[in-house]
């Protein structure tokens, strides 16, 4: 209940057509306001009774569903700019023979810096209130997160091979040390570790990683069973499977975050759940390289909390949880030949709590609970793709297009009202982003 006597504290009151507030499970409340002070949850109120509470703001949707804001659990911002360069192109070909020679030479803090803007905007007019980045330059990613208000949890990548921020593993651990200190008490940044693979790192620099991320109770994520034939090779050099070996060395854990995993048997599944571990699901990115399919029903009836992330623009095209949210109820499906496999409102909650539970937020986001954090979003269902309104959760899932987004909100502050960004010039951002194409024309023309 709100304090009587400080009713002047309030900071806002949203009146929403629905508030779809993912706990209780299924729920979804009408004719009910939501109360925010001091950038949290403070009630959630039959709209009558709300509309009388003294406010600093109140703000009416009438045809808006209020939601948690959407968690994009895993992805590499500033790769944004390299949207469309190599599409088409398998796995393997797509990295070596694209994406790793142009971010060799081109990757710098003005590319780092111009990239995640872009991605920002985006990520914020979809729906994304809390993002996971993993990528070179994260003291430059974190300034531009700040900056535009965004919660986020930042991995610093960790590889064996020179690449323009670090020389090797070592220095990459040294500058995403200083970094995690950098960032201690902030509100909005998490720094944890970044590990790029299982092929791209050696074991001396796993166990280094183990012995950290347990002393300091700090996250860890990593691309980790993304293929088939990653898996395979990995058991035909040293005859033990990626998963089996972050086991054996104390890198899984609940701090843990296993990105893509489409190559998953029961062995590998019952090691997620043995050490509480988490998946972050990277649907549309892993069907357009033809990766593979996370047997995400498989992973739930076990009990593994699954997360959704977009992974990076040059590799799904777009940042869209709503978009990847849908991909993922209708993958699974698919995967499962079973029309209820994963249902609206299960992919919903792999969009929220379920990243939240992932990041390690749960108690602080990825539902609407008294208490919890004012990160929230508002979703306008008037279209005509949304009509007639017979199941909110599904035409969520089912029929929004990416272009709903009305409002957003982080602990209660408004970054973008009515569809516009409050705190990004969008116009200056795609200028910039705009220039890096010939650049990369004429770099590929000249090798």
């Amino acid at each position: 209940m709100l304090p009587s006597d400080n009713k002047s504290a309030v900071q806002l009151v949203v009146h929403p057509a629905w508030i779809l507030p993912i706990i209780p499970r299924g729920e979804v409340l009408s004719e009910h306001s939501l109360v925010v002070q001091q950038g949290r949850i403070a009630a959630l109120l039959p709209t009558p009774e709300a509309e009388q509470i003294e406010a600093e703001q109140h703000v009416h949707l009438p045809s808006q569903v209020l939601m948690p804001g959407l968690v994009n659990a895993h992805g590499h911002s500033a790769m944004s700019l390299l949207r469309g360069v190599a599409d088409d192109a398998p796995l393997l070909s797509w990295l070596q023979d694209h994406i790793w020679p142009l971010e060799a030479h081109f990757v710098s803090e003005e590319f780092v810096a111009d990239g995640t803007d872009l991605a920002l905007a985006e990520l914020l007019l979809g729906g994304t209130t809390t993002l996971s980045d993993m990528y070179f330059f994260p003291e430059v990613t974190a300034q531009r997160i700040q900056s535009a208000g965004m919660r986020a949890q930042l991995v610093f990548p960790i590889i064996d091979v020179e690449t323009a921020w670090a020389r090797d593993s070592d220095s990459c651990l040294e500058k995403g040390l200083a970094l995690r200190d950098d960032y201690r008490d902030d509100d909005l940044v998490d720094v944890g570790f970044g590990l790029h693979a299982t092929y791209s790192v050696s074991e001396a620099t796993l166990r280094k990683v183990s012995t950290l991320t347990n002393e300091l109770d700090a996250p860890m994520q990593i691309h980790l069973h993304e293929t088939r034939g990653e898996v395979q090779s990995a058991v035909e050099a040293t005859g033990e499977r990626p998963v089996a070996l972050l086991d054996r060395l104390g890198l899984l854990g609940p701090r843990s975050q296993c990105v893509h995993m489409t190559s998953l048997s029961s062995e590998d599944i019952q090691r997620l759940v043995d050490n509480n571990s988490h998946v972050v699901h990277c649907p549309r990115s892993n069907m357009k390289l033809a990766s593979g399919i996370c047997p995400v029903h498989r992973l739930h009836q076990a009990g593994v909390n699954v997360a959704l992330g977009t992974d990076g623009a040059a590799s799904n095209n777009r940042l869209s949880m709503l978009a990847e949210l849908q991909s993922a109820a209708l993958l699974a499906k698919l995967e499962q030949h079973e029309a209820t496999a994963l249902p609206a409102g299960s992919a919903l909650e792999m969009a929220t709590l379920g990243g939240a539970r992932a990041l390690g937020l749960e108690d602080k986001v990825g539902s609407l609970e008294v208490g919890k954090l004012a990160d929230m979003i508002a979703l306008d269902l008037s279209g005509v793709n949304t009509q007639p309104l017979s199941n909110i959760m599904s035409q969520l899932v089912y029929a929004t297009t990416g272009s709903e987004l009305t409002h957003s909100w982080i602990a209660g502050r408004c970054l973008v009202n009515e569809g516009r960004l409050t705190t990004l010039d969008l116009n200056t951002i795609t200028a910039r982003a705009g220039r890096w194409p010939e650049k990369f024309r004429a770099h590929q023309a000249n090798h």
